[in-house]
């Protein structure tokens, strides 16, 4: 399910990103070109990890940046922002990849959090999610995982 949700069009790569606010919103611009979130949703985001702290950085050089669905969530959605040059956040936690959840309501995502979390228990498939440099070797990476 990770596969049909991350497509070649909300896969991104880029060098690095000016600060962590700066990532999210790149990671999270393939969703609003979609129509999947409004820019509030973004926004608020932002103003999450302001308040409570870079809690969306879930594992070593890992972000998940996301919100409640009243802030704008239209669809499910998920987009995949990886930085070559990782940013920092406040408390020195950095990310070079952002994976951006947008959840309509409390249930829906659920199946493709339980695939991410396979994912995420494999250091392996972790350090190859990081290095990756081209949309087909995330796109392997999750065909593999959907096996």
């Amino acid at each position: 399910m990770l596969a049909d949700y991350l497509t070649v069009d909300m896969v991104q790569f880029k060098k690095e990103a000016q600060d962590w606010e700066e990532a999210i919103r790149m990671a999270a611009a393939p969703l609003l070109a979609k129509a999947a979130i409004e820019q509030q949703y973004v926004e608020t985001m932002i103003e999450n990890v302001k308040q409570f702290g870079p809690y969306i950085v879930i594992m070593p050089k890992f972000a998940m940046p996301h919100a409640r669905p009243e802030y704008g969530v239209n669809k499910l959605g998920l987009s995949l922002l990886v930085l070559e040059k990782g940013v920092t956040f406040e408390s020195e936690k950095s990310a070079n990849v952002f994976l951006v959840l947008a959840a309509p309501d409390s249930d829906s995502h659920l199946i493709l959090l339980s695939e991410l979390s396979s994912v995420l228990a494999s250091e392996e498939k972790v350090s190859a999610l990081i290095a990756a440099k081209t949309y087909q070797q995330v796109a392997d990476l999750l065909k593999e995982e959907a096996k």
